[in-house]
């Protein structure tokens, strides 16, 4: 019997990912509608490596490997991030909060956009990781479910909370206690990202819609609705809607889900699956409503008047990007210092004011509204307590579901 390989991409991850750079999360808008997060071709060899190469079985939950930590020496920290994810002014060429860090502390960020796509990442850094190598970063922000997979490698360190009073202080209940790291011993949030439904009022002319069942079964909206090319977005908010739980789901409930979405692909009630080019059909009105992600929704409505949102009764799915340390990292205690400065209310109200996703930190709205108050007003970046509650988050998927359950959603998708 041919052996298992957990982390191996099929032939429909690999296109899924190839969807996901091309339109998917990878090419959200990180500040503008006008400025693409993507910010370039996928690498060569990003796809080839994760295919080429048999990855470690997953199952390690103790850990991380450090190094010598030349912090107190070397006053620097390595920051890979994902483009168009920080405050930047009018310039381009300097991040407030990054210079008002490095003049309280000394440490210098050496700040790179190096991160387009998780998975092109992953092939990127992993062999180095797999071999027991440093990456040459010591911080890095990685979506929640690639975040779970690292810290199941054994890839990133274990955080020492002597360093982290105000993050383990002043991080939002929402995001405290995500299955794939309890307690957040390796990983803090970077920011959250909401998945709602978004509606275009003037396509809808006077159509009420309240949940995903009237994007599903009205047929007054055939041929109009939207649903997002992430699996775990469009799955998971169909589950919220047929009373399952993403936290929780079985390989049936799954199916059942999968089943449901093919049905209305059948009829033609949706139009078709898209990444962040949805934004184009939403604004048009081709699209009278679709699956959305919050933070494109704020940036839509400036422009958009007819541009809406609804959140269900049923809920809505939240995720998050992560900072973590990678093993061998050399610059372990500045990086952790990084991390707790971003949960301090002035820096992590300045970002939000900037970048418009839902910021980790409880207690920032005070500070947020001193610098834009229609963005502290808003649940989309601001969840109130009311919207808090109605979050919901996807459990962390074993390699073999993640492949079986991406097969199935690549075939409902067309992929």
């Amino acid at each position: 019997m041919k052996q298992y390989e957990p982390d191996r991409l099929t032939p429909a991850e690999a296109a899924a990912v190839r969807r996901s750079f091309r339109n998917g999360r990878a090419a959200m808008t990180r500040r503008s509608l006008l400025r693409a997060s993507a910010g370039g071709a996928l690498a060569v060899g990003g796809l080839g490596a994760l295919s080429a190469c048999g990855i470690p079985a997953a199952g390690k939950t103790q850990g991380g490997v450090s190094a010598d930590d030349h912090s107190a020496k070397e006053k620097v920290v390595d920051f890979s991030n994902w483009p168009e994810y920080i405050d930047t002014d009018d310039s381009g060429k300097h991040r407030p909060t990054l210079d008002t860090f490095t003049k309280r502390t000394g440490i210098q960020v050496k700040y790179t956009e190096d991160i387009n796509d998780n998975d092109e990442f992953f092939g990127k850094v992993q062999p180095q990781l797999a071999a027991g190598q440093a990456t040459g970063r010591d911080l890095v922000v990685l979506t929640d479910w690639l975040a779970a997979r690292m810290i199941r490698l054994g890839y990133v360190q274990k955080l020492d909370p002597s360093h982290l009073p105000h993050a383990f202080a002043n991080l939002s209940d929402q995001f405290r206690a995500p299955d794939w790291d309890p307690g957040r011993a390796y990983s803090y949030p970077w920011q959250g990202i909401s998945t709602v439904i978004a509606y275009n009022k003037k396509a809808l002319d006077g159509i009420e819609v309240r949940s995903i069942s009237d994007l599903l079964d009205n047929p007054k909206l055939k041929g109009r609705v939207g649903f997002l090319t992430e699996m775990r977005d469009s799955v998971g908010m169909t589950m919220l809607d047929m009373d399952k739980d993403p936290a929780k789901f079985t390989d049936d409930d799954y199916d059942a889900v999968i089943a449901r979405l093919q049905k209305a692909v059948d009829k033609g009630q949706i139009r078709r699956f898209t990444g962040n080019d949805y934004t184009s059909d939403l604004s048009k009105g081709d699209f009278a409503a679709c699956v959305a992600w919050a933070g494109d929704i704020v940036q839509l409505q400036a422009d958009s008047p007819d541009v809406g949102y609804v959140i269900p009764d049923s809920g809505y799915m939240t995720s998050t990007d992560n900072m973590l340390i990678p093993n061998k990292a050399r610059h372990k205690t500045n990086a952790e210092r990084l991390i707790d400065y971003y949960y301090e209310l002035e820096p992590a109200a300045e970002l939000a004011a900037y970048i418009n996703y839902v910021s980790p930190v409880a207690g920032v709205q005070p500070y947020l509204a001193k610098i834009d108050k229609s963005a502290a007003d808003n649940p989309l970046i601001v969840p109130d307590k009311t919207m808090q509650a109605k979050s919901h988050a996807f459990r962390s998927l074993s390699s073999k579901e993640e492949t079986a359950y991406q097969q199935k959603f690549a075939k409902l998708t067309g992929a």
